[in-house]
């Protein structure tokens, strides 16, 4: 290259004119580096950049690459994937017309410069004579060629800028339409969501009124439950044993279905209590396992693990009458305890005595009836002799060595016990009889009675079950009302009630 000649050249010339060169052309353009930049002669005279050599891939190729990419890409894009990618698409045309931008204003400056340093360089040729003006010419020729390639660039820069602009239109319309179609999309599957709704909403609709009909068929066969219920007990007064004794089976069906569903409430109210008894107090050592109702059995036992062993240690019941005053149950000094008519309505309570200290457990509802039992008595009271069966445990105290089975007769005025003709025992109602539940534990207890026809004679008889023992007792207590007598247990406290 000769650009170091022309260097040498101003050089010669004095310090003076070179300064005022500089001072020419540093006044109007700002040079990127600190010497002219290094243009190489290519092939036609073309004059090349070196710092340019490296953009080889032109904008027309970028843009039909980017063209078939996208239209091979649409069949198998969503519409949310279009739409990012019309993004980027949309980004990378700003870049490229901010590349535009910055490569015009980049023309602008050289050919400022090229302008500048082609009046500097007709400044000198004015100044030198022979061979350095002859280099002269040659740096104005190359200078101008370096014009002529400028503005070919421009031109291209120009054309470019066109294509950049129409590119960044058609994504922008792309844009727009992706939006549209996405925002088409949104408003059909907000459609799809509410008509799924509304079918959600008819199917909520149709099972509501299917409850509904259900609850009201319920209703309806409760209705003729009851109307069955009726007609039944017309049948039993027209004297159809047939009939009668079918609808006594179907009400006996009905009645232990509603005693296994109360003893299972009652069994939950009594976890319940006892949860929250244990919140409150939970250094509780013992609690009464059984269900709360007639006819079941109470049993002391451990909460936790490691409690004191207590089947060596005596213990008393009580019930807890009104204003929660206690009232000793004679004899039932056990672990176990069947409630009897007695206790029904009332809360029963236990004293544990370990070492020193006093243990109480107390139920957590008080006793309920048993379910049908009351019926079954009213039922038995209309019938001229009841009787049942029963085996004598003990007598006087006494374990009772024949368990053959014996007669229990329960009348208006007394009371009986015998063994096929002969009678054990006959008593009319009075003072000294007593008659309860068995009050000495055992598993057997809730089917067990106490009966003393008088002082010094007494007898512990177990039923077949314990609604016929609870029976007996309150069927007894009936009669013995009727006589002008309280019918209890040994050492009960004598106070109204049924």
């Amino acid at each position: 290259m000769r650009v170091p000649q022309m260097t040498r050249v101003i050089h010669d010339s004095g310090e003076g004119m070179q300064k005022d060169a500089l001072d020419m052309v540093s006044s109007d353009v700002n040079f990127p580096k600190g010497h002219f930049p290094d243009y190489r002669i290519g092939p036609n005279n073309q004059i090349i950049d070196p710092e340019e050599t490296h953009e080889v891939v032109p904008l027309k190729e970028i843009v039909a690459k980017e063209t078939t990419q996208l239209l091979e890409q649409r069949k198998r894009l969503s519409v949310r994937d279009l739409r990012e990618k019309f993004e980027k698409g949309l980004s990378g045309a700003s870049k490229l017309s901010d590349q535009a931008k910055r490569r015009e204003a980049a023309s602008l400056d050289r050919q400022v410069l090229l302008k500048k340093l082609r009046d500097v360089l007709d400044t000198l040729k004015g100044r030198v004579a022979g061979r350095n003006r002859d280099d002269a010419d040659e740096a104005i020729s190359l200078v101008e060629a370096l014009a002529v390639q400028l503005t070919q660039r421009e031109g291209e820069l120009i054309y470019e800028k066109a294509e950049v602009k129409k590119l960044a239109s058609f994504l922008k319309q792309a844009t727009e339409d992706a939006r549209k179609v996405a925002e088409e999309e949104r408003a059909l599957a907000l459609a799809e969501i509410e008509k799924s709704r509304a079918a959600i909403e008819k199917v909520e609709k149709a099972l509501q009124e299917h409850d509904s009909a259900s609850s009201s068929r319920e209703k309806e066969e409760i209705e003729e439950l009851r109307k069955e219920i009726r007609e039944a007990r017309r049948i039993k007064m027209l004297h159809q044993p047939s009939k009668v004794m079918d609808m006594q089976f179907e009400l006996q069906g009905l009645r232990t279905l509603i005693s296994e569903k109360t003893q299972l409430c009652n069994q939950l109210k009594k976890e319940l209590a006892m949860i929250k008894r244990l919140e409150q107090d939970s250094s509780k050592l013992f609690e009464l396992e059984g269900s709360d109702t007639l006819g079941s059995q109470f049993r002391i036992v451990p909460r936790v693990d490691g409690a004191p062993d207590i089947s060596s240690c005596p213990a008393q019941w009580y019930r807890v009458i009104s204003g929660g005053n206690r009232e000793l149950i004679s004899g039932a000094t056990k672990l176990t305890y069947a409630p009897e008519p007695f206790d029904v309505g009332q809360l029963l309570q236990a004293e544990i005595i370990l070492k020193a200290d006093k243990v109480t457990v107390q139920t957590d509802c008080p006793i309920n009836p048993a379910s049908g039992l009351e019926h079954y008595v009213e039922s038995l009271m209309k019938r001229a002799d009841i009787e049942f069966n029963v085996v004598v445990t003990q007598m006087n105290g006494n374990d009772y060595a024949s368990k053959s089975v014996h007669v229990f007769h329960i009348g208006k005025l007394r009371v009986k016990l015998r063994k096929g003709r002969s009678t054990k025992a006959r008593e009319s109602y009075s003072t000294t009889m007593k008659l309860c539940g068995s009050r000495g534990g055992g598993n057997a207890a809730a089917c067990a009675v106490f009966w003393q026809t008088r002082k010094g004679l007494s007898y512990t008889l177990a039923f077949e079950t314990d609604r016929d023992g609870n029976a007996a007792i309150m069927l007894a207590r009936k009669f013995a009302s009727n006589c002008n007598v309280v019918l209890t247990g040994p050492g009960d406290q004598v106070h109204g009630g049924g």
